[in-house]
């Protein structure tokens, strides 16, 4: 939905101008594209880079800088437990503050280092080369606040696919108080 998103934004009408082949299991777009059924392809980490360091293809854009910031990870919890365990919610939020902030404050190479354990099968200079690409590119916002306008980017991009029946107040769905204390 990002990427058809980031093609209309440039002119671009997906149905029209190119042919998108969604019938690919995920996790094997990156082999039908070494094969030369495809002209591009979109990919996460670590596969891009490894595309590009085996020297299969270029990672032309990325699909986060292009679009805008949208809230690829967010995390939801019912109105109930949230009032029932405020405290969970808090020290949830501020362990993911703590991660952004780790992030935002060391080296690509502190970082790929730490998270090594995670990605057992992508070698550590892989990470590093993922991880600056990253910092580049300025990913990584600073605090865990989803923004208003992330909110309506969002649906727009859910709307124009077609995902999205009716849109939602912002002031109903999602709530920044945890987010706010945490970044404090």
């Amino acid at each position: 939905m990002v990427f058809e998103y980031i093609l209309k934004k440039n002119g671009i009408d997906p149905a029209a101008d190119l042919t998108i082949d969604q019938s690919i299991s995920f996790g094997l777009t990156a082999a039908a594209f070494t094969n030369s059924d495809a002209d591009y392809t979109v990919e996460f980490e670590p596969f891009a880079t490894s595309l590009e360091l085996e020297g299969q293809g270029c990672v032309v854009a990325s699909l986060g800088t292009d679009s805008g910031y949208v809230p690829y990870t967010a995390y939801s919890a019912n109105k109930s437990y949230i009032e029932a365990h405020p405290e969970i919610i808090q020290k949830f939020t501020n362990a993911i503050q703590k991660g952004m902030d780790y992030v935002n404050t060391h080296t690509a190479e502190e970082i790929a280092a730490t998270i090594k354990p995670q990605f057992e099968e992508t070698p550590l200079e892989n990470i590093t080369i993922i991880v600056r690409r990253y910092q580049e590119q300025d990913s990584w916002k600073k605090d865990t606040v989803f923004t208003e306008e992330s909110f309506n980017l969002l649906q727009n991009i859910l709307e124009e696919a077609g995902e999205l029946p009716a849109r939602v107040p912002y002031e109903e769905l999602v709530t920044t108080v945890y987010s706010e204390a945490a970044k404090k």
